[in-house]
Order: C-alpha cells, then sequence, then structure tokens
C-alpha cells in the first residue's frame, strides 16, 4: 500500500509545474515576439468606450516627456476628459499642433480610445501627453504617452491601437503593485515560460504587460481568437493567468 502511495506522489508531482520549477527547460522559445500583435480584435473600434466628454482647459505650464527629446518643460492645450467610471484625465497636447481646435481632435480621438480600456488599466492614468513624431507610445508616470505619427503609421495602420493602449495601461496602473510582488514572481518561477521574447528579456519591466493583454483576450474575449492562439497563451503561462485572475480586477466595460 506504501509503495502504491509513493508511486501515486512520484507521478502526480511530475505532472505538477508548479511543483517542479528547476526543472525548466533552459532552451524554450517564447511563442511571440512581443504581444501587441497577437491578434488586432481583442478590443476594436466598436467596442463601447467609458468616455463621456472633454472640455478646453486652456494651456498651462507643464513637465512631459517626448521621445524625441526626452523631459521636456511645456506649454500644452488642456483638455480634462471624463469617464462613465467617476475617473478623469487631463489630456495635455502639445503646442506643435498649431490652435486649440486642431489639438482637440486628437485629444477627443485618444480620450474615446482609452475610454475602451478597462477601469482597471484607467485607475492610476492622470494624464495623456499627445505630441507628433515618429515613436513608440509608453507607459508610467500616471500616465500614457502617445507619439501621432507613429500612431498612425504602425498601430492604427495593423488594428492595434487599442491593444497597444492596454499594455501600455499595464505599465502604468498594473506594474508598481504587481511587477515585483512574491505572489507574481512565484507565478513566473513556476511557469518557466515566458511569453514573449520582449518579456523573457525584460522580466520585471515588460512581463506584467506582455502577458495581461493575452489574459485578457483569453478570458474575455476567447470568442474573438483561434483555438490555436488560446491554447498558446495557456500553455505558456498558466500560472500568471491564475494570479490575474485572483486580483479580481474591475473588468468594466469589457465585462
Amino acid at each position: 500500500m506504501k509503495k502504491l502511495i509513493l508511486l501515486f506522489l512520484i507521478f502526480s508531482c511530475s505532472k505538477d509545474r508548479t511543483a517542479q520549477p528547476e526543472l525548466c527547460d533552459e532552451d524554450y522559445n517564447p511563442p511571440f515576439g512581443g504581444t501587441i500583435f497577437i491578434d488586432p480584435d481583442i478590443i476594436t473600434p466598436e467596442d463601447p468606450t467609458t468616455f463621456v466628454g472633454l472640455s478646453y482647459a486652456g494651456t498651462g505650464i507643464r513637465q512631459m516627456y517626448d521621445r524625441r527629446s526626452g523631459w521636456i518643460n511645456s506649454e500644452p492645450f488642456l483638455f480634462p476628459a471624463e469617464y462613465d467610471d467617476g475617473l478623469s484625465i487631463e489630456i495635455q497636447v502639445n503646442p506643435e499642433f498649431g490652435t486649440w481646435q486642431n489639438a482637440q481632435v486628437y485629444a477627443l480621438k485618444y480620450a474615446e480610445v482609452i475610454g475602451r480600456l478597462t477601469t482597471q488599466l484607467r485607475k492610476d492614468v492622470e494624464t495623456s501627453w499627445i505630441h507628433r513624431g515618429d515613436e513608440p507610445f509608453g507607459g508610467g508616470n500616471n500616465n500614457l504617452l502617445i507619439h501621432t505619427d507613429w500612431s498612425e503609421k504602425n498601430y492604427e495602420n495593423q488594428g492595434i491601437l487599442e491593444e497597444t493602449l492596454v499594455h501600455e495601461a499595464s505599465h502604468t496602473s498594473l506594474d508598481s503593485y504587481h511587477a515585483e510582488s512574491e505572489g507574481w514572481l512565484q507565478a513566473q518561477d513556476r511557469d518557466c515560460e515566458f511569453i514573449s521574447v520582449y518579456a523573457r528579456d525584460y522580466p520585471i519591466r515588460e512581463d506584467i504587460a506582455e502577458s495581461y493583454l493575452p489574459y485578457l483576450a483569453i478570458r474575455y474575449r476567447s470568442d474573438r481568437i483561434s483555438e490555436d492562439l488560446k491554447k498558446k497563451i495557456e500553455d505558456a503561462i498558466p500560472n500568471r493567468i491564475k494570479y490575474f485572475d485572483d486580483q479580481n480586477f474591475n473588468m468594466y466595460p469589457i465585462d
């Protein structure tokens, strides 16, 4: 009887990925290079937005980050944007757009798209910087950084504007709570693997943001993605998925 019990325990442990992290495959290749590209329909322009409206509040001196030149002190056009879950964002548009009317076109455009993100992802977003320039977006600093030329040529052209903002808002509203938490680091160890090359190369800085969009896809948009994509995500990061499940995130307006 004792032999049978011992064999059962050995067999069980051999199949339990969480119990044997030291058996990780060092030659494992992540399924994706970066996850913003995995599917353009996770969130679409047809999905609901929490955006209610914005107003023009004049100009004011603000410190902004611009990838073309770094930190700058500028006097952007200011547009307080309101969302129907009680959150608000001051959208700051670089004066290079010329007139407040022209700046407002961009403020409205991105305010609506940001409103398709969940309450959880927007909860720490206090400002959004909008500049021209052929530079990638950014997250963090209680902010979403937007460069309009890059947006139009790359994200919008590929249909991944919303997906990109999910990634960047994860930096803003999730990283500081989770990226170095004991639970998340344990999930990393137990999974052995990373969802993308980008996450693997920057495990503290990028793993939350790279993993969260795939999580959102399989949990809330599984009807929009292929079975093959769903399986790749579930196989790569099962413990991270459970970690996100356990957080009880506010998924409005997606759920």
